[in-house]
């Protein structure tokens, strides 16, 4: 039977524990992922205790006043702090969020932080985004006009056509979503992600937009438009009010011509069968009659 291991330079090691905290202070212990490729050594897991009093209830201002008062070396990114850029997304608790909204009395013990999951590390919290943007790129957001502009006033869309790209238009390119679709963990150098899929939903049902069979012949081959799962987790790691697997599935109809069921193990399509593989989630991409319902079954409760 074959036996699967980690090489011993990517096994997490015990790392170091710092302290930052007075007598009868109200002590928050934070383990955080460190690793450096400079220092050929296996990554770490170091631990940081503070005064909770003393410090701010966002994930990242406990990261800031760690770096500024205890250890200086510690990488991750930033910007913003108001949850508009994306910058300071992780892995918090096992769930990817952005550390600038996400407080620290919403974890119950030690707050345990990682990178962003299933993507090579640069160093520390910061995860190489590299393939993320590329995808994003790849759709080419921006609008395509064949028609000039008018000389004298910008293009104007109706109300009713800029609702439809209210919220695909809202996503902050955290990477939340993507590095949380197990789809994307197998196969991101092929699958281009629910990030990456809404983004060009955006562009092709954009009234304005005049590219749109371009755009769906770059989505319509037979591996791009995989199915993002009806899994939690990712539904858990999505920002508010945004749904990139209703996106994903939209463009996909566009592309194919005809709606798509999703299929899996928590999957309910009218008049089809369920095909469940282990787990993995795949889309028929057979022809069905225009107007067909797919219908997903929650079977755990609503998100």
């Amino acid at each position: 039977m074959p036996k699967f291991k980690l090489p011993k330079t990517s096994r997490v090691r015990p790392g170091k524990l710092r302290r930052a905290v007075k007598h009868n202070a109200r002590v928050r212990r934070f383990h955080i992922y460190r690793y450096d490729p400079l220092a050929s050594l296996p990554p770490s897991l170091d631990t940081y205790e503070l005064d909770a009093d003393a410090c701010g209830p966002m994930v990242l201002d406990a990261l800031i006043k760690i770096k500024n008062e205890l250890d200086p070396t510690l990488t991750f990114r930033r910007s913003c702090r108001e949850g508009i850029c994306g910058s300071c997304a992780m892995n918090i608790d096992g769930t990817n969020s952005l550390a600038c909204t996400r407080s620290c009395d919403e974890v119950k013990e030690d707050v345990r932080i990682y990178p962003l999951p299933h993507l090579p590390v640069i160093k520390d919290l910061v995860a190489d985004l590299s393939t993320f943007y590329a995808q994003y790129a790849s759709i080419q957001p921006w609008l395509q006009s064949k028609t000039p502009a008018p000389p004298d006033r910008e293009r104007l869309q109706s109300s009713a056509d800029q609702k439809h790209i209210d919220r695909p238009s809202a996503c902050i390119l955290c990477a939340c979503c993507s590095t949380s679709c197990p789809s994307y963990w197998w196969n991101s150098d092929r699958y281009m992600g629910p990030a990456a899929l809404l983004a060009a939903y955006r562009w092709i049902i954009d009234s304005r937009d005049e590219a749109r069979g371009e755009r769906l012949d770059a989505i319509g081959d037979s591996f791009r438009p995989v199915s993002m799962p009806d899994d939690h987790e990712l539904h858990r790691n999505l920002s508010e009010g945004l749904e990139p697997r209703e996106g994903d599935c939209d463009a996909q109809e566009a592309a194919f011509g005809a709606p798509l069921v999703i299929e899996g193990p928590n999957a309910r399509c009218k008049d089809h069968r369920v095909i469940g593989i282990h787990r993995q989630w795949i889309i028929n991409l057979r022809a069905r009659p225009r107007h067909r319902e797919a219908v997903i079954n929650r079977a755990a409760g609503e998100y």
